[in-house]
């Protein structure tokens, strides 16, 4: 059960405890009858997993990713009229492609959760280790649901927060009105996190066979994460940021975490491989294989990759995020794909923008960040999955590192003892170092923003849009132009001619009001009477 949960091949009993699509019925809370035996303890972690399946496109197939189409990171990259609406602040909410999906899926898991808090320390006959390890995921998975969601959906006024439904929440308060802030959301995922390191492991004591499960380094790292966000309405939680990222940064001995880098010229490359899922760096992925797993890694390359595999060529790179990185950070180029460089795909030397390797994104540009399974001629069916409408891989989805650990006590130092303080200083210097740029931080607010959009560009939680959102900057942002590149083949030279700072548009306009959140869902209404719809939607 342990390596079904792990490797994905097949989490049996996933649905067992969601059924139906009212995700607030009483029914789903409580102990589950019949739970004898430490596999049926097995089996409901694995059911926590549920949104790792690669049938699950609106979780990690694309999901929130839709919403992160509104940064100055990424466009949606293809025609695609819903994502454009979502990208130009127009939703509304009964569209939103498969992000709407994410909403409801997060309480299924949540309410899994509250199985297990309310059901596993009654059980007889389990050891008291797979007892805490079961209590302390559940808490961790239902900080993390809420973390998911509570961003894109909850503010301090005039909407307040989303729905908090805990293991002894009566049926009859399950559908109470919304919380007055989400700060009330933020203290309960940060309460969870906490929670769930006192029953977690450290990370040194998971057997390989349970990597993959939630670890103490996590729990605080996701509660640093929590504060950090809501921060945006009390600067107080900068204080719990400090804290949590701290006790990460403290850990010695095998639970040391550390920026992975194997001293070559580009490090930040060699992260981003399978050999080093499991790296110094590693806080927290959903893992996957060729068979099963998350498929967002699939969303992004060049669409319909020169018949060699099925990418789908969502999201694509803007020439801001480009401009961005500073000359000589290795980040860069690993990140992004620029016209007449070199990728290795599928066997095949890709020289993108080619005559033979057209450029298929409306940017012209693709992200290579996430690309290394798809490198060998053999990696179809051993690396990724054979079908690219769900194009598993090995390459775990990342949802926290160390990386961040590092540049959220960095913003946490800066905004309580002010720019230049020479501990920010210490810690940007060493996300510089790994990137290969001068250790010269001025450690100002405008280099951690920077260094913030850089080294987490594109990844799948720590999100570009919220963070714009949360320092005030979204508004003035959003005016300014998205820019792309347009590029074509030069038969005479065989290199590909590059315009930059091409118009992609003149700029969108932002509600700093209405458009801080998204429209709840029409799924959000299911099942209640109280709920109700976001200010303007």
């Amino acid at each position: 059960m342990k390596k079904i949960i792990l490797t994905i091949i097949s989490l049996l009993g996933i649905f067992l405890l969601s059924g139906c699509s009212d995700f607030l019925s009483p029914q789903k809370y409580g102990r589950p009858e019949g739970w004898q035996t430490e596999a049926d303890v097995w089996g409901a972690i694995a059911a926590l997993y549920s949104n790792v399946s690669n049938d699950s496109e609106g979780v990690t197939g694309r999901g929130i990713m839709w919403f992160e189409c509104c940064s100055d990171n990424i466009t949606v990259g293809r025609p695609q009229d819903e994502g454009n609406q979502i990208r130009n602040f127009q939703m509304s909410p009964s569209n939103g492609r498969d992000a709407k999906d994410t909403y409801p899926a997060m309480y299924q898991i949540n309410a899994k959760a509250n199985n297990i808090i309310n059901g596993v320390p009654q059980m007889k006959d389990i050891s008291d280790d797979l007892k805490k390890k079961a209590v302390g995921t559940a808490y961790f998975w239902r900080g993390l649901c809420m973390l998911w969601i509570a961003p894109y959906y909850g503010d301090n006024g005039p909407n307040g927060g989303i729905p908090i439904i805990l293991h002894d929440t009566e049926p009859s308060k399950m559908d109470e009105p919304r919380p007055a802030s989400v700060l009330m959301n933020y203290d309960q995922i940060i309460k969870d996190m906490q929670t769930a390191a006192e029953y977690l492991p450290y990370l040194s004591e998971l057997p390989n066979s349970e990597y993959g499960l939630p670890h103490k380094a996590a729990a605080w790292a996701f509660a640093a994460r929590a504060a950090l966000y809501a921060s945006q309405w009390d600067k107080s939680y900068y204080n719990i940021v400090n804290e949590m990222c701290g006790k990460v940064m403290e850990l010695s001995g095998p639970d040391k975490r550390d920026l992975f880098d194997d001293g070559s010229a580009d490090p930040f490359s060699a992260l981003w491989t399978r050999e080093n899922n499991f790296s110094s760096e590693y806080l927290f992925s959903l893992l996957g294989n060729a068979t099963d797993g998350p498929k967002f890694h699939g969303m992004s390359f060049n669409q319909n990759g020169w018949g060699l595999y099925n990418t789908w060529g969502y999201y694509q790179p803007t020439y801001n995020l480009y401009k961005a990185f500073e000359e000589g950070d290795v980040r860069r180029d690993a990140t992004i794909l620029f016209p007449g460089q070199h990728i290795q795909f599928v066997g095949r030397d890709i020289h993108f923008g080619s005559y033979a390797y057209n450029i298929s994104s409306d940017t012209g540009m693709t992200f290579r960040k996430f690309m290394s399974p798809w490198k060998e001629a053999n990696c179809v069916g051993l690396e990724v999955n054979t079908n690219g409408n769900n194009a598993s891989n090995t390459l775990g989805m990342c949802f926290m590192r160390f990386a961040d650990v590092l540049l959220m006590k960095a913003e946490a130092l800066i905004a309580l003892n002010g720019e230049g303080n020479s501990e920010a200083k210490a810690l940007l210097n060493r996300i510089r170092k790994r990137a290969r740029l001068p250790e010269n931080s001025p450690a100002t607010w405008a280099e951690l923003k920077n260094q913030r959009r850089c080294e987490l560009a594109f990844e799948f939680m720590p999100s570009r849009h919220i963070d714009l959102i949360r320092w005030g900057d979204a508004q003035k942002v959003y005016a300014e132009p998205t820019l792309k590149v347009t590029s074509s083949y030069n038969w005479s030279t065989s290199q590909v001619d590059v315009v930059t700072d091409v118009h992609y548009d003149e700029g969108r306009t932002f509600d700093p009001v209405k458009n801080q959140v998204f429209p709840l869902p029409l799924k959000a209404f299911d099942g209640s009477v109280n709920m109700v719809q976001n200010i303007g939607y």
